[in-house]
């Protein structure tokens, strides 16, 4: 039956919704531990999630389609269309899953927001502390490792 194929896949990107969440809160702990060092892996893990929920979108959008036709319905209905059409207990499985999605989306949304400040913020201090700095002074070092002076810049004559 098509309902327990689209309760399945709902299912499924109910948990990658959580499974993003975590990824993102670990994103968030790392930057505010300020340990820069696992940041490029923390956000290559939430691209991963969030690849494998377009995956899973897919999937939904396909078997959706198909529970529309067996239910009368128009193409890419909501799931409170689909819940409004589904019989006892899909109708409450479909608007729970929808409940669920809302409550995650937000979820998510505020976490991204956050994460977003967060990095911003790192990003504007760092251009702080690097303005700051004295790049004039920079010590040179001969073939040998002992000091030298900085190379000066020379006109060359192009006509000899």
């Amino acid at each position: 039956m098509a309902l327990a194929d689209v309760s399945t896949v709902l299912w499924r990107e109910r948990e990658l919704l959580e499974l993003l969440l975590f990824k993102l809160e670990e994103e968030q702990l790392v930057l505010t531990s300020g340990r820069s060092r696992w940041l490029a892996h923390a956000t290559r893990e939430v691209e991963m999630v969030i690849g494998q929920i377009r995956e899973a979108e897919l999937q939904r959008a396909v078997l959706v389609d198909a529970l529309a036709a067996e239910l009368g319905l128009p193409s890419t209905p909501s799931l409170t269309a689909l819940a409004d059409a589904a019989p006892s207990p899909w109708d409450d499985l479909l608007r729970t899953h929808r409940a669920a999605f809302l409550l995650l989306t937000e979820e998510i949304s505020a976490m991204s927001t956050t994460n977003r400040e967060l990095l911003t913020s790192a990003q504007r201090a760092s251009r702080e502390v690097l303005a700051g700095l004295d790049v004039t002074t920079a010590q040179t070092y001969s073939p040998r490792g002992t000091e030298a002076e900085p190379a000066r810049a020379r006109v060359v004559d192009r006509a000899l």
